[in-house]
């Protein structure tokens, strides 16, 4: 008798582990920690430009945000701008603030031919002489904006065809305007390295990755909703990027057609404990929590005692340092739901703002994200629900000529 089958199963996390050891050959993006960084980093060297325009959408700037936000205060003074939704107040507001005349545009799309990206690129066209003095095109080596970009001998960097958008951050996508703004990109590498040969090796990373995996899955149909709370808003940009890596990822139909769905949502502390913690707290018990910390925040700004009429009962909170304030809600936070003890919570915690734990942080949801779409039996890295309102929306402008 022989017997065969297609089904889903939660396999064992050495199958898992097998199966993300072969896809390595295939999926691009984990040999980014490993790429030659040299070329960036001399083409960094030689932006005179203060004004720095990435034109790109969706994994053409969230990842770039997100390090960006995290690492403002690391930066050489360069200003970074992102153009990229179609909302013309929004087009208006953001030129506003550049300088047209002393910026370097980067046009980023992988297939070349993202709507949001060229409509913006050519509105700019319109405002200021772009060519090769000043713009950058970062895309495939076989698309149109790459073959526009020879044509008027403008400088392109690859993005490789196996590496996804929304997977991109640590390629020529990200890399080249974190360089040029002065971001340590070695180091940034470097905290991808640690993650990636700590989960192959497995070591802690793979325990970690694995078991956070599995747990979301085997208990996917009761908590379908992943809560990433950030404590600090130079995670906000995290908090998008992530949305946008877990959601595109992880909401597919797998082999046996059952739909899958593992909803992101990101919020930041201590805002949203004046709103979304609510839900939390007494809501329906449908989330996972996944807090995040910056432990040492490397800037010592104290709560000042000075005397409030009819605000003295706070008095407590005199000389206490805004790092500490912080870190005591977020802990705060973190017990009030484990005392409730049916709320799936767990914490990571960076060290400090940098961009080796910022580089760690954003490579291990990748590789939680390939180990989640593993186990549930789904393509990771395509997008068949984003692609089928691409072309309702091509056949609808053409229509409108």
């Amino acid at each position: 008798m022989q017997y065969s089958k297609n089904f889903y199963e939660i396999k064992s996390n050495d199958e898992i582990f097998e199966k993300i050891v072969d896809e390595k050959k295939d999926i691009g993006y984990y040999n980014l920690p490993y790429q030659d960084i040299t070329e960036i980093k001399e083409f960094a060297k030689t932006v005179k430009q203060q004004h720095i325009v990435v034109i790109g959408i969706g994994g053409s700037s969230l990842g770039t945000y997100a390090i960006h936000n995290f690492l403002r205060h690391k930066q050489n003074g360069k200003k970074l701008h992102f153009l990229e939704s179609t909302d013309p107040l929004d087009i208006k507001k953001r030129i506003s603030k550049i300088d047209l005349d002393d910026a370097l545009y980067i046009v980023i799309s992988k297939s070349g031919s993202t709507i949001e990206t060229i409509s913006i690129f050519k509105y700019l066209h319109s405002l200021i002489k772009i060519d090769n003095s000043n713009c950058v095109c970062i895309t495939e080596n076989s698309s149109k904006l790459n073959d526009y970009a020879i044509t008027h001998k403008m400088k392109i960097f690859e993005i490789p065809k196996n590496v996804g958008g929304r997977f991109s951050v640590f390629s020529t996508v990200g890399l080249v305007p974190l360089s040029i703004l002065g971001i340590d990109i070695d180091e940034l590498l470097c905290g991808c390295k640690e993650v990636d040969s700590s989960f192959f090796e497995k070591k802690e990373y793979y325990l970690h990755i694995l078991n956070k995996a599995r747990f979301l899955v085997e208990n996917k149909n009761r908590f379908n909703i992943n809560v990433v709370f950030s404590y600090s808003s130079l995670l906000e940009g995290f908090n998008k990027w992530y949305i946008q890596l877990w959601g595109e990822s992880l909401g597919k139909l797998n082999v046996n057609g059952t739909r899958q769905s593992l909803t992101p949502v990101g919020i930041l502390g201590p805002v949203d404990q004046h709103s979304f913690l609510q839900l939390i707290m007494e809501g329906k018990r449908d989330k996972t929590v996944t807090f995040i910390k910056v432990e040492d925040f490397e800037e010592d700004t104290k709560i000042p005692n000075i005397p409030l009429k009819f605000l003295d009962e706070f008095d407590y909170i005199n000389n206490i340092k805004f790092k500490d304030l912080i870190n005591y809600q977020a802990d705060a936070t973190i017990k009030a739901i484990e005392q409730l003890k049916d709320i799936p919570s767990d914490v990571i915690t960076i060290e400090r703002v940098n961009e080796y734990n910022i580089g760690k942080l954003m490579y291990t949801f990748q590789l939680l994200t390939s180990s989640v779409g593993k186990f549930v039996q789904i393509n990771t890295y395509n997008q068949p629900g984003v692609e089928t309102g691409k072309v309702i929306l091509k056949n609808k402008l053409k229509d409108s000529k």
